[in-house]
């Protein structure tokens, strides 16, 4: 096959001795029963020779710094290309990561606010921006041709200088004469009225507003800016009286009136400051946007949008019971029951129910209870009293039950300082657009409306944000918000944002090795990622997936089978060629069931149950929107829908939460809902999800099913362990007394290579 990647003799794991050739730039799919080898050949051979070829061809120095494959056990691999592995796992921990980071769409957020953003004052909602003396002209220009104007700035009078020393200053420069609400003074006599007066400020010139008086103009502005700090007042004399505030140009407009005359006022900065408010702002940069840089990020909650305070879900962990039951958690000690006595007696003034569910209460009723009154402290003046005593171990203790993440009360989860948030595109301030959902992020950029000058500066920015969150689209992903923290992502949501992050790259001549990037997707949403697939394979890539589905494997340009079973009996390719000679072959298990050969019965009798229910009511977390779900128990339940639409919400954060919650084995938050009913009728609630089990290379499936704890004590018990004193501990590879102290019970000698892959010894 010309234009191939040939493997001779691979022999990694189960691979028996496997020689196989690929072609490039083509769509291939792995396919076989689980354990018969598909991941072994994808990634432990080809992935870690493409990445050790393109990591041994960099200097010997920037080789330590990077992840160090082993050599996998093959005679020779031919033709094969720098390789790009996206695994199905999620490997990020830290809370700072978020989909907008991870797919480098905040970081063209930042440039676009910071090149084209309108700072607004929260105040007044007034644009403001810098001037030019070109941006001034212009505006008289265009609102006052032919006027007459007087162009001054206000005096700078602080402690440090005083109207004397200032006025002083002044004749020294040059300046002789003032303007004080329109009229033209001699310097003393400004002495005599208010210099601190907002109408009073130094004249610079008189002249008239045409285009013949430019070159003027642009002296005379510069100036008065040198002098005026930033700030001009330019005054229209002659005019009739009016009152306006030229908002879209970001200049305010007054009148007074000057010897018959009526004048209009106008104030204009260098600076971003607002003429109403005269409040000074910050100067658009993209570090001003970034919630991972200090100067960014929130004050309060330093850029993770979630500070450690008293979360009422712990306070207040089973809203089904009543004031009476002890709906109040903290005050169920015999040191602070008293509190429900208390309470009794502010209930009775009150007229509030103690017998009535928690969540059953009148918002009114609840307030009181959590924030009290002005003889009762509530459940917050409980908590502030226990603060003056945290100096006492037992004290913090006691507060740590009942503390958890909540929304940062300052920047109310956006993660960054309010400055940042004065600035707008669109209309919107960049903490609005993170809270979008990829596919309103995508209509709100698709329809913005800028100024040609913006659309020339940020022409690549709009372009790169588009077809980010066009990828995620196309990858099933659009129900996503963009400040959704990536550890909270499933290994597939995970898998899939790293694809559309490669395609972002538009890199080309790669090997890019996908493990099973279907798995968690409904099936509407299939064909949209085979089309990011067929995309990546288009632009010059070779796409190789561990895959099972249908729709992939009758879309893939070429297919592997591997087998025919697992473990030692699998190792072998079954089958190679296209779909239709797939469904041909007698020697593929994958053929048989296309064939339909082979299917998974469906029972003809269905279980009954045993009769009793779950009854989840008033569930809201996340996007459930206030849903009541009945669940049988004793039968084989699936919860299915499209992704987004809440499934892992009402699984794990809801119902499995909600259970552990009321056996007392759950200390976290439960995600919110009104009441659970039926738990009485389970025992324990057992959570399997895709996380990894081992944490340690020590661990395997033995050690894990406490299988070995069994083994040990077996030998333990043998007549010569006995004699010699041996207990279950002597036969543990992980206690000094039973490894072998050489390895310490690894079971292998790990030789470090430096900028080499380290050599493992079998022991």
């Amino acid at each position: 096959m010309k234009n191939a990647i040939l493997i001779r003799g691979a022999r990694v794991h189960n691979l028996k001795n496997v020689t196989v050739e690929i072609p490039r730039n083509h769509l291939v799919v792995i396919t076989g029963v689980s354990g018969s080898g598909k991941s072994s050949l994808a990634f432990d051979t080809l992935y870690a020779e493409g990445q050790r070829r393109y990591v041994e061809s960099l200097s010997a120095y920037a080789r330590q710094f990077l992840e160090r494959l082993d050599k996998p056990d093959v005679d020779e691999i031919k033709g094969i290309s720098p390789a790009i592995a996206i695994e199905q796992k999620n490997t990020v921990r830290t809370s700072r990561s978020t989909v907008g980071t991870a797919t480098e769409i905040q970081d063209y957020l930042r440039l676009l606010f910071a090149r084209v953003g309108h700072t607004v004052c929260p105040n007044c909602h007034t644009e403001v921006k810098k001037y030019t003396t070109e941006d001034i002209f212009q505006f008289l220009i265009a609102r006052h041709p032919d006027a007459k104007a007087l162009l001054s700035f206000p005096p700078v009078i602080d402690e440090h200088n005083s109207w004397s020393m200032v006025l002083r200053n002044l004749k020294q420069a040059g300046f002789h004469r003032g303007v004080v609400n329109g009229q033209i003074v001699e310097l003393e006599k400004i002495d005599k009225l208010d210099p601190q007066n907002p109408a009073c400020s130094i004249l610079v010139d008189r002249l008239r507003v045409t285009p013949t008086q430019r070159p003027r103009w642009m002296e005379s502005l510069d100036l008065t800016f040198q002098f005026g700090q930033g700030n001009i007042i330019i005054t229209i004399i002659g005019m009739a009286k009016q009152r306006s505030s030229i908002n879209k140009i970001d200049t305010q407009a007054s009148s007074a009136a000057t010897s018959g005359d009526e004048c209009v006022v106008y104030t204009f900065s260098r600076q971003l400051m607002c003429p109403k408010c005269g409040i000074t702002f910050l100067e658009p940069h993209p570090r001003l946007f970034s919630f991972n840089n200090p100067f960014g990020a929130c004050p309060r909650c330093r850029g993770f949008g979630d500070v450690i305070e008293i979360d009422l879900d712990l306070v207040i962990p089973d809203k089904s019971k009543s004031l009476r039951q002890g709906a109040i958690e903290p005050w169920n000690t015999p040191s602070n029951c008293y509190y429900y006595e208390w309470l009794e007696e502010v209930a009775a003034t009150y007229n509030m129910p103690m017998d009535v569910p928690f969540y059953a209460l009148s918002q009114e009723h609840q307030n009181l209870v959590i924030n009290g009154d002005g003889s009762f402290p509530g459940v917050r003046g409980f908590f502030e009293h226990l603060e003056e005593k945290i100096y006492k171990v037992g004290v913090r203790v006691f507060l740590s039950r009942f503390r958890g993440y909540v929304s940062c009360p300052e920047c109310h989860g956006t993660r960054l300082r309010p400055e940042a948030l004065y600035v707008q595109v669109g209309g919107l301030n960049i903490g609005q657009i993170n809270r979008m959902t990829v596919k309103e992020a995508f209509d709100f950029f698709n329809n913005l409306s800028i100024t040609p000058y913006e659309e020339a500066v940020v022409h690549q920015v709009l372009t790169e944000i588009r077809f980010r969150l066009r990828y995620l689209l196309d990858v099933g992903l659009g129900y996503l918000t963009l400040d959704r923290r990536s550890a909270t992502l499933s290994g597939g949501e995970a898998q899939r944002i790293n694809l559309a992050t490669a395609l972002g790259a538009k890199l080309a001549g790669s090997l890019y090795i996908l493990d099973e990037p279907t798995v968690g997707l409904h099936p509407r949403d299939t064909h949209r990622l085979l089309h990011v697939l067929q995309m990546l394979r288009d632009i010059g890539n070779t796409v190789i997936v561990v895959e099972h589905d249908r729709e992939m494997i009758e879309n893939a340009d070429y297919i592997l089978d591997l087998g025919p079973a697992a473990g030692v009996h699998g190792g072998e390719i079954v089958f190679q060629g296209n779909f239709q000679q797939l469904l041909r072959s007698c020697h593929s298990i994958t053929g048989s069931y296309f064939r339909g050969e082979k299917e998974i019965p469906i029972p003809s009798q269905r279980r009954k149950g045993n009769g009793h229910f779950l009854h989840l009511r008033g569930v809201r977390e996340h996007n459930l929107k206030n849903i009541n779900v009945k669940i049988p128990l004793g039968l084989f339940c699936a919860i299915t829908g499209v992704s987004g639409s809440g499934k892992s919400t009402l699984v794990h954060d809801v119902l499995y939460a909600a259970i552990k919650r009321k056996k007392n084995q759950w200390k976290r938050r439960v995600g919110e809902h009104d009441i659970l009913i039926g738990d009485e009728y389970i025992d324990d609630a057992i959570l399997v999800d895709q996380s990894p089990i081992g944490r340690t290379p020590r661990s395997n499936p033995a050690t894990y099913l406490k299988a070995f704890d069994g083994i040990r004590k077996v030998f333990a018990e043998t007549r010569v362990a006995k004699i010699r004193g041996y207990k279950p501990g002597t036969f543990s590879f992980n206690v000094k007394g039973g490894r072998c102290e050489m390895c310490e019970g690894a079971g292998v000698v790990q030789v470090e290579m430096q900028f080499l892959a380290d050599v493992a010894l079998i022991c």
